[in-house]
């Protein structure tokens, strides 16, 4: 017996020694954690959308020590960790609203073609709310990933590590905390340890989750897909009939993930992972057939689809979920726009440039000469200058570094066009349909290369040694991955079909955080931001470009309203074609710039007016001295006023060419709390009795309003926090109120 003693105690220290991190000593991490205190129970009273909240972002226990809880007085999510872990409270504390009527898994991985819960608890009978009482009556299943221990960060580390090199309205990356769940599989998933990672954000209603899987076997084990979030939400309306598609998805979560795209420039649309499903389960709602839309599940649609090599670690989308308390489409665009702001920060740069469309390197000069002269801060090589990124030859090198070079003397950055899609390479190297096994025309712009394939490789490898052999500093990406699948075998960058689209996903997005990370500026048609990119189109047809300019300046005032509800003004770019685009002759274009110096002048204001960047496309900036006056005129006013122009937009009267229209720039935590642009189309002065909302702009009693550049004159606020001023806006022009 004494013999035996030491062998055993051997064999559990080395036991206790290969347990993942955290395993034997998870109730000492718990003991360790704060209790939260009652408050969190309550309202916050503090409007985060106007006023800075002070309460940080922790991770806490729960009184009894059975939860780790999530709080940050904006949002409150919390875990019940025995007999295995589940979400059973989440609280937007903004309106009090709760988001769970019912427990699920935490996660679900699909491998092997065998789906694998992740977590989980089970035996709520009733699913149109959940009592915390029930919850000690739920069990754990055994053929599920169960939860061994946690890991509570005090920091987040950034996803892309930006470093703010240009003017920027927010400099800084996110702060807050970043809890871990560790998880073993069951039997025949002993072999993989699965972590679920929850981002609560310092100020605002938001988590961000994503899974990791590392592959511990000496197998190769496939995933097919991998559900990064479950969550059996109340519904949004009541209806005896009606299938999902018909009816209302809950409005108080929106959710955005790290993988989307489709090129319609707007986040919903180009959304792959947010699915909305029936809850059979829940047998008390009202719809007979049991299809509310009320079980939320993230997961790429068309699926993952690798093979993880033994010691090979996958990490899954990132799921950024925002509550809203409001069905103001304002107000949760303001949220949605808060949330780039601060989670993807990079998106608020916005460098002044121009498009050139030459690539002489004479006129470059003298046109970046003519940037130093106005105050523009960068030049891009546009579409048709006979930029050629992808030729890496020591001369096309050496001749674009050359202009770089004189460019960064001027203090200009520079950049150019590279298009990746709408073209065809060649039959081994474009997207193969599955259907026909050919490279027929089943992609999204016709025929297009694959990523993947030996060409696509060569693509990312070439624009990479250009941008750091040139020191280019913006790029310009046309056609991004736009979700193409191929059922190509032989491409070197995916194994077959069933991986196509991710693998092609992820080459696409490490190129753009390697830029970013670089301190390259992207600009890209496709929603990548989460993963980098600064700017994308404001959204636009591009025939229109080749209409009246008298047309292209209404057009242009309606897509900068229409394309500024969920993006911020630095994340949209315009365009105005200084020279004929695709057609539209003399009248569409303001070349000679000094015989229109009145189109030009609106079209800069319009756009600066509301913090967009637009595409000035031609070969030069200004002509005359007069038309050079001018632009520094316009673009002195916009550096006055930039902070407060590069702030959210309240729309207050869209474009339609019949009366005045305008927007209003809020930003509480300047000095101008608010600038707003107002203009004309009429071809007669007028005079108008206008309302300005000012909640946004923090101000609470009287707010002082100067016209132009005149003396201010004070208001009080309605209890609406409104004020009514009568304006006076010159024919087909314009004016601006700055509000302190």
């Amino acid at each position: 017996m004494n013999n035996r003693l030491p062998r055993i105690m051997k064999k559990l220290l080395l036991a206790l020694l290969i347990l993942p991190v955290g395993f034997c000593n998870a109730q000492t991490q718990i003991s360790q954690l704060s209790t939260l205190n009652q408050d969190s129970h309550s309202l916050n009273n503090i409007d985060w959308l106007v006023n800075k909240p002070i309460q940080k972002a922790g991770v806490y226990k729960s009184e009894d020590g059975k939860e780790i809880i999530l709080y940050n007085g904006l949002v409150k999510r919390t875990f019940r960790i025995q007999p295995n872990v589940a979400c059973v409270d989440f609280v937007n504390l903004s309106n009090g609203e709760q988001m769970l009527r019912a427990v699920e898994p935490e996660a679900r991985l699909i491998i092997n073609g065998k789906q694998v819960n992740i977590g989980g608890l089970y035996g709520q009978k009733e699913k149109a709310y959940l009592l915390k009482e029930w919850v000690n009556d739920l069990k754990a299943h055994e053929q599920d990933f169960q939860y061994k221990s946690f890991i509570v960060s005090s920091s987040i580390q950034p996803y892309v590590k930006w470093h703010a090199r240009l003017w920027a309205s927010n400099k800084q990356l996110p702060t807050g905390k970043t809890l871990t769940f560790i998880y073993s599989g069951p039997d025949q998933s002993k072999d993989l340890v699965v972590k679920v990672n929850y981002e609560i954000y310092d100020g605002i209603p938001i988590i961000c989750k994503w899974l990791t899987v590392e592959n511990r076997s000496k197998e190769n084990i496939r995933i097919d897909n991998a559900v990064n979030e479950i969550l059996a939400t109340p519904e949004e309306e009541s209806a005896v009939v009606g299938k999902v598609d018909q009816m209302k998805i809950p409005h108080s979560i929106y959710i955005e993930s790290n993988y989307a795209f489709n090129n319609a420039m707007k986040a919903d649309l180009s959304d792959q992972t947010t699915h909305w499903k029936a809850d059979s389960t829940y047998t008390s709602q009202v719809n007979y057939e049991y299809q509310t839309p009320c079980l939320l599940e993230v997961y790429p649609g068309f699926g993952i689809g690798i093979k993880l090599q033994p010691g090979e670690i996958f990490n899954s989308i990132r799921t950024n979920e925002l509550l809203l308390d409001s069905y103001d489409r304002e107000r949760n665009g303001l949220a949605q726009r808060k949330m780039y702001r601060t989670i993807a920060p990079w998106t608020t740069e916005n460098p002044i440039f121009m498009h050139l469309v030459n690539s002489d390197p004479e006129k470059v000069k003298n046109c970046i000469d003519q940037c130093v002269a106005t105050g523009y801060e960068g030049l891009i090589l546009s579409f048709g200058s006979g930029l050629n990124m992808e030729d890496t030859s020591t001369t096309n090198v050496a001749k674009f570094k050359s202009l770089a070079d004189y460019a960064h003397n001027k203090g200009v950055l520079i950049g150019g066009y590279s298009l990746f899609s709408s073209r065809r390479i060649s039959d081994e190297d474009d997207v193969i349909d599955p259907k026909t096994g050919r490279p027929d025309l089943n992609a999204m712009f016709g025929h297009a290369p694959c990523l993947g394939s030996k060409w696509g490789l060569a693509y990312l490898a070439h624009i990479k040694y250009f941008i750091a052999n040139t020191g280019f500093d913006i790029f310009e990406n046309d056609g991004p991955y736009p979700g193409d699948v191929c059922a190509s075998t032989i491409h070197p960058g995916h194994e077959g079909l069933k991986d196509s689209q991710w693998r092609q996903m992820e080459l696409q997005k490490g190129l753009y955080r390697w830029l970013n990370e670089r301190g390259v500026y992207v600009n890209a048609p496709d929603w990548y931001f989460l993963d980098g990119t600064n700017k994308i189109a404001l959204g636009y047809r591009e025939v229109n470009f080749s209409l009246p300019r008298e047309e292209q300046i209404i057009l242009n005032r309606q897509n900068i309203f229409d394309g500024t509800w969920e993006k911020t003004p630095s994340m949209g770019w315009g365009f105005v074609p200084l020279t004929e685009y695709q057609g539209g002759g003399a009248a569409a274009t303001l070349e000679p710039l000094s015989t229109h110096l009145d189109a030009y002048e609106k079209l800069m204001m319009q756009y600066y007016g509301s913090g967009v960047q637009a595409c000035y496309r031609g070969p030069r900036l200004y002509d005359t001295e007069k038309t050079k006056r001018l632009v520094v005129n316009t673009i002195a006013w916009y550096k006055k006023y930039r902070d407060i122009l590069n702030s959210d937009i309240i729309h207050m009267r869209r474009a339609d060419g019949r009366d005045w229209d305008g927007i209003l720039h809020v930003n509480p935590q300047l000095k101008e709390k608010g600038l707003a642009m107002l203009y004309n189309p009429l071809k007669q002065k007028i005079e108008r009795t206008i309302e300005l909302p000012l909640y946004y702009t923090g101000i609470k009693s009287v707010a002082k309003v100067s016209v132009k550049n005149g003396q201010p004159k004070a208001y009080a606020l309605d209890q609406n926090s409104k004020i009514k001023l009568t304006v006076k806006i010159p024919a087909e022009g314009y004016t601006w109120l700055v509000i302190e």
